[in-house]
């Protein structure tokens, strides 16, 4: 199954490390927080992505070209023509695919521009800018059970996005924003979707997260996969700060691969 990760915005809230890369590239622990992202999920059996890029999409195509003399032990013998020996072999059973979906492409457009990549498949579907300790596979078992177009990870956070509101049949009621009393679900991506998805998405101005999520709700196709454990974004230079400090000193929960 493939995992569609949305790697081409600007990052503008953390501009003070995108104005050099797109948000995705940004490091913690010396390593993209993409890569941590991909790790998370090969972990889990999922070793095939499709990376929606955009700004500065020549960071990504680069990084991965060069992935495998970074991450290998190399001497470089210039007695001999140049000769390059390679003593390590690091590599990730990774097949990566990245799609340039445009500079100023909104997310259900880019999703819609990968189409046929994925065409007639169940993919994975995330952000490029969180990381959690999600089981990977009890999300798409849920998903499966549900059936409906389209899961989402339904998180607890206190903070300023969008409110989520579940039913009892874990069917996703309302989008709406977030009020004063609220203490409720909000998206956290790691999401599941049926290729019905691309019914709707209708051009590059589509932002996925207004109409096609209200439209889901309105035809009772959007499930809501409710998780507890860690999650943390990286829309800020406090919360990469945060998030690298985590990584550092040995606290960091999404990093299930080092178990």
């Amino acid at each position: 199954m493939k995992v569609v990760i949305l790697a081409g915005g600007y990052g503008t809230r953390i501009s003070e490390e995108s104005h050099l890369r797109p948000k995705p590239m940004i490091e913690i622990g010396d390593k993209p927080i993409l890569w941590h992202i991909m790790k998370e999920y090969s972990f889990y059996g999922f070793n095939e992505f499709i990376i929606c890029a955009g700004y500065k999409q020549q960071v990504i195509k680069e990084w991965f070209a060069n992935y495998y003399l970074h991450n290998s032990d190399i001497t470089f013998d210039f007695t001999d023509h140049n000769r390059m020996t390679v003593h390590s072999n690091v590599a990730e059973p990774w097949k990566v695919t990245i799609v340039d979906t445009g500079l100023n492409t909104m997310t259900g457009g880019r999703i819609r521009r990968i189409r046929p990549y994925v065409e007639g498949e169940t993919f994975m579907l995330t952000y490029g800018d969180g990381v959690c300790a999600l089981d990977m596979n009890d999300l798409l078992r849920f998903h499966r059970e549900q059936g409906t177009i389209a899961t989402i990870t339904a998180i607890r956070l206190g903070q300023r996005f969008g409110i989520i509101d579940v039913g009892d049949d874990h069917k996703i009621t309302s989008f709406r924003e977030k009020e004063e009393s609220d203490v409720a679900r909000i998206n956290g991506g790691y999401m599941v979707m049926e290729p019905k998805i691309f019914d709707y998405l209708e051009d590059d101005r589509t932002i996925f997260e207004q109409e096609p999520l209200r439209r889901l709700v309105k035809d009772k196709e959007l499930s809501a996969y409710e998780y507890d454990g860690f999650w943390q974004c990286m829309d800020t230079k406090r919360e990469m700060d945060l998030l690298d400090r985590l990584i550092r000193t040995d606290q960091a929960p999404w990093m299930v691969w080092q178990s």
